[in-house]
């Protein structure tokens, strides 16, 4: 296999982040890309994930990339990009067909059917939106659950229920739109949250069952794993902006010096730490209190293992871990980036941009594993276990 190179570029709310990494020839299956070029711009012209004016997040995406091209030593001409807006949503569908071989041995071209036709029965419910990604998280033939693979099983009906990622099409066609008007040809689209979870969420955690859950500026998105399969995607309206905004308003100070407080960079007499502590505490229990709310509604609340994994600018407060743990009943930890020893790359920040890089880490060949899931109707699940710690 020859040397690839591959870009990840995360569009956020304060920064656009561009990861260039570089998968060496003749590497081994489940050898990670190696971090070799970054590039970082202040981000202008989003809001809660979405672009409101392309051309000013064009100029932010082009003043990245340039960056990234110095450092890495080479032109930027085809990336992978996230989206992470409020727009993204998921939906469950089911998909049932009659196994096409005469001995009615299920075979790879069934399950490919399967989707197919899961996704068929809920293209009518979701209007002006795009499906990003298709994962399959149960199988049954003629009643039964499959454990396990059902390639090779024989039955007369053959079933699924499917999570379907999708977003607004009008999102995803304006961030396409305003990449390639930068000159970089826009290969794939991925969800934030599960671009992050290639690198910050270990195979025990996805296996005993996690979320990972990011505190951004203006959106919290999390990510549900159970059995190494994402179960559950959500982002929430609502991040580490409006603790700024409470302090603002409870303490009666401008944003700039509220923004400082919240981050323990400026202290006074004329407030106390405890009222402080209080107003941020409020925010994240009302914050982690919808991710509780959406727990009980898919009846996953107290029953992950691995608990909270915690990721974002809202994440490294003080209170956040606690708070997590109190309101979730959960245990929780912050999420920490470990890419290789030789990588410069710790700020778990740019998870999302070398995640983004974890998904192009393959070749486009028909006979590799990523490369089939790539042509598999957005199908993730057959590689997630593909370079992962």
């Amino acid at each position: 296999m020859a040397e690839q190179i591959i870009t990840g570029i995360d569009i956020g709310t304060y920064h656009v982040k561009v990861a260039v990494a570089r998968v060496p020839k003749n590497a081994s299956p489940n050898q990670k890309p190696e971090i070799i070029g970054t590039g970082m711009a202040e981000s202008r012209g989003m809001k809660n994930g979405y672009i409101i004016h392309p051309e000013e997040v064009a100029r932010s995406v082009k003043a990245a990339v340039s960056q990234a091209e110095k450092t890495a030593g080479l032109p930027i001409k085809r990336a992978h990009v996230a989206i992470g807006s409020i727009g993204l949503e998921e939906m469950y569908s089911h998909g049932e067909i009659i196994p096409t071989r005469a001995d009615s041995e299920v075979t790879n071209g069934d399950l490919e059917k399967l989707m197919q036709d899961s996704e068929e029965r809920m293209l009518d419910r979701i209007p002006n939106r795009r499906i990003l990604h298709g994962i399959p998280l149960r199988y049954t033939i003629d009643g039964s659950e499959v454990l396990g693979r059902p390639q090779g099983l024989k039955g007369t009906k053959l079933e699924v229920d499917s999570l379907f990622i999708t977003t607004y099409e009008q999102h995803i066609n304006d961030i396409i739109t305003t990449v390639e008007n930068v000159g970089v040809y826009v290969e794939d689209v991925i969800a934030s949250p599960l671009a992050a979870s290639f690198v910050l969420l270990s195979k025990a955690q996805k296996r005993a069952g996690c979320i990972l859950t990011n505190l951004g500026a203006e959106t919290t998105s999390i990510v549900i794993f159970e059995e190494s399969t994402p179960i559950s995607l959500k982002v929430f309206p609502v991040g580490s902006n409006d603790i700024t905004n409470d302090i603002a308003l409870g303490l009666r100070v401008p944003l700039e010096d509220a923004e400082k407080i919240k981050r323990g960079a400026m202290t006074s007499a004329t407030f106390s730490k405890k009222k402080v502590d209080e107003i941020i505490t409020n925010r994240l229990e009302n914050i982690f209190g919808l991710i509780d709310a959406h727990l009980k509604k898919i009846k996953r609340d107290g029953l992950l293992p691995a608990g909270v994994i915690l990721t974002g600018g809202g994440a490294s407060l003080s209170q956040t871990v606690d708070t997590a743990k109190s309101t979730l009943d959960l245990p929780a930890r912050t999420a920490t980036l470990e890419i290789n020893k030789n990588s410069k790359l710790r700020d778990v920040s740019w998870a999302v941009a070398y995640g983004l890089c974890m998904w192009g880490a393959s070749d486009n060949e028909e006979t590799s594993v990523i490369g089939i899931a790539k042509n598999t109707r957005h199908n993730i699940l057959t590689w997630l276990s593909q370079f992962l710690p």
